[in-house]
C-alpha cells in the first residue's frame, strides 16, 4: 500500500468517508506506536490537534468548503515559533523556551485549519547533516532503525517517512531539507530564497535559510507550497510577487523541454549504484522527450568551502543573542562576563560551538578579507554558474547527495565527512535558487535521491518536471518502511 497522501485524505473528510478527529487519532496512535524506535519528534501537541479537528469536522458538518491541508495531520520543525509552544531549536540553550508569537508560515497555515502533532527533532540550531546533533535525542531513519535520517531536518523527514504525519515543514540553509527527503525517499522543497517568510524562523544563516515542505507525492509538495508562499512585510528579504496556484503547475509532460546534467556534480565520490539511479532517470527523461544538455560549471568546485565560511560567519552573528540574558538557559557566574562563558559552554553543543568558533574567526580583524570576503566574492561566481546554464536550460539535474543514508556514528569523529555530504546541496542555497529532491531508486532498501534546480521563482517548472518523473516511474513507488496507518 502506498502512502497517505494530503489530496487523498482530503478526499476522504470531504466524502465523509472519515471525520477529521478519526483521522487525527489514527495518526496519534501511529505515533504512539512507531516514536519509541524513531525519536522523530521533541513535543506532543495532541490536545490542540483533536480540538482543531473537531473544528475542522464542525465546518463539513455545516456543508462548508475545507481548505486542501484542513484536518490532516503534519509536523513542524522545531526552529519554527508557534505560539505558546516550546521552541528548542534541539538544543539547551532553549529548552523551555516558549515562543510569545507565531511565525508566518504558521499563521498561514492556522487560516487553513491545519493540524500538527508536534515539534520535530533537529540538530542543534540546524547546524548538522544526521540530526545526531540534539541536545535530547537521536532521530532513526525509517528505513533501517541503525541509519541516519539526514539532517538537519531529520525529525520532520523520519516523522512522515514513519507514518507519524502526512506531511511536515523544514528549514534548508545548505540542504537540510532536500539531503533528509533523499534518505527518507521523501519529496523534500527548498523554495527559491524570499518566496517563504522567514519571521519566526530562527535564524542559522540569514542569507540562506528558507522554510519548505517534506511530503509523500509531488502533488503534496504544491499544496503545502500553495499554503506557506507568499510575500510577507514582516521579512524585508520577502519576494513580493501575485499568488500563485502551484497545482496548475502539475503536468504529466515534459516534450521538448531542456535538462541540464552539470558535469561537476557526477565527479569522483558519487557513490556507483547511486550514479546508476541517476543514469536511469536520464533516461526515462529521454524517452519523455526532454532533452538532456550536458553544462558546464566550473566553480562548483569552491562551492562547499565558500559555505562553510558563510554560514558560521552568520551562525557566530546569530547566536550571539544567546547570552543568558534575554531569554533562554542561563548559568550562575561570578561575574558578567563569567556568566556568558558560563552559559555559552554549557548550552551550546560541539557542532555549534564548531561553528561559531569558525565563524568569528573568519570575520575577525586581518581574517575577513582573506576569507570572508572571498568567500562572497566566490557565491556571487556560483551564482553566475547558474544563471548560465540555466539561461539554456530549464531545470538541472543532480545527485541530492553522493551516497546513500549513514549509520548512526559513523562520522561522529569526522566533522569534514560531514560536511563532504552537502556538496549537491549547498550551492543552491549561495544562490537562493530553488531546489527539490524526489526519490530515483535504491540501494540496499535505502532511499536514492535525485536532485532538481529551477530557475529563481520558476518553481511551476521544477515541479511539472518532478511530477511527470513520479507519474511515469511508479516502479519506484514502495510502501512506508515501518507499514501504514490502517484507515
Amino acid at each position: 500500500m502506498e502512502a497517505l497522501t494530503i489530496h487523498a485524505l482530503h478526499d476522504k473528510l470531504v466524502n465523509k468517508e472519515i471525520s477529521a478527529v478519526e483521522l487525527t487519532e489514527k495518526f496519534i496512535a501511529r505515533k504512539d506506536t512507531v516514536e519509541p524506535d524513531i525519536k522523530a519528534f521533541l513535543s506532543d501537541n495532541r490536545k490542540n490537534a483533536l480540538e482543531a479537528a473537531a473544528a475542522v469536522d464542525k465546518k463539513i458538518a455545516a456543508g462548508e468548503a475545507i481548505a486542501d491541508m484542513a484536518g490532516v495531520p503534519g509536523a513542524i520543525k522545531d526552529v519554527i515559533c508557534v505560539a505558546g509552544q516550546n521552541t528548542t531549536c534541539g538544543s539547551k540553550i532553549l529548552e523551555h523556551f516558549k515562543s510569545p508569537y507565531n511565525a508566518t508560515v504558521i499563521e498561514k497555515l492556522n487560516a487553513l485549519d491545519y493540524i500538527s502533532l508536534g515539534k520535530t527533532n533537529m540538530d542543534e540550531f540546524a547546524m548538522g547533516s544526521s540530526t545526531e546533533n540534539s541536545a535530547y535525542q537521536i532521530t532513526h531513519n525509517p528505513w533501517n532503525l541503525d541509519y541516519v535520517p539526514g539532517g538537519s531536518s531529520g525529525g520532520s523527514a523520519a516523522a512522515v517517512a514513519a507514518g507519524e504525519a502526512v506531511w511536515s515543514l523544514g528549514s534548508d540553509t545548505g540542504g537540510s531539507i532536500r539531503q533528509p527527503a533523499a534518505y527518507c525517499g521523501l519529496v523534500g522543497l527548498k523554495p527559491t530564497y524570499g518566496l517563504v517568510s522567514r519571521y519566526g524562523l530562527v535564524a542559522y544563516g540569514s542569507s540562506l535559510d528558507q522554510i519548505g515542505p517534506f511530503t509523500n507525492d509531488v502533488e503534496d509538495c504544491a499544496i503545502v507550497l500553495n499554503a506557506i508562499a507568499g510575500h510577507d512585510a514582516k521579512d524585508s528579504t520577502s519576494i513580493p510577487q501575485e499568488k500563485k496556484d502551484y497545482k496548475k503547475a502539475l503536468i504529466n509532460d515534459v516534450k521538448g523541454m531542456k535538462i541540464g546534467v552539470p558535469e561537476e556534480f557526477f565527479v569522483e565520490g558519487l557513490d556507483d549504484q547511486c550514479r546508476k539511479a541517476l543514469e536511469e532517470a536520464i533516461d526515462t527523461y529521454k524517452k519523455l522527450g526532454a532533452e538532456i544538455v550536458p553544462v558546464k560549471m566550473p566553480h562548483m568546485k569552491y562551492g562547499l568551502a565558500a559555505y562553510y565560511i558563510i554560514a558560521p560567519a552568520e551562525a557566530s552573528s546569530n547566536l550571539a543573542r544567546y547570552d543568558g540574558v534575554g531569554f533562554g538557559f542561563r548559568a550562575d557566574g561570578t561575574d558578567i562576563v563569567d556568566m556568558y562563558r558560563k552559559t555559552r559552554t554549557e548550552g551550546f553543543g560541539p557542532e555549534v560551538k564548531r561553528r561559531i568558533m569558525l565563524g568569528t574567526y573568519v570575520l575577525s580583524s586581518g581574517y575577513y578579507d582573506a576569507y570572508y570576503l572571498r568567500a562572497m566574492k566566490v557565491r556571487t561566481l556560483v551564482k553566475q554558474d547558474f544563471d548560465n546554464a540555466l539561461r539554456t536550460c530549464d531545470v538541472l539535474l543532480t545527485p541530492t547527495a553522493p551516497d546513500t543514508a549513514f549509520k548512526i556514528g559513523q562520522n561522529d569523529n569526522n566533522p569534514l565527512a560531514m560536511y563532504l555530504g552537502d556538496v549537491c546541496t549547498v550551492t543552491l542555497n549561495l544562490a537562493g535558487l530553488p531546489g527539490i529532491s524526489i526519490p530515483c531508486g535504491f540501494k540496499n532498501g535505502l532511499p536514492i535521491g535525485m536532485q532538481l534546480i529551477g530557475k529563481a521563482l520558476d518553481e511551476e517548472t521544477l515541479l511539472r518536471v518532478a511530477y511527470t518523473f513520479e507519474q511515469n516511474r511508479t516502479d519506484l513507488k514502495k510502501p512506508l518502511p515501518m507499514g501504514e496507518v490502517e484507515l
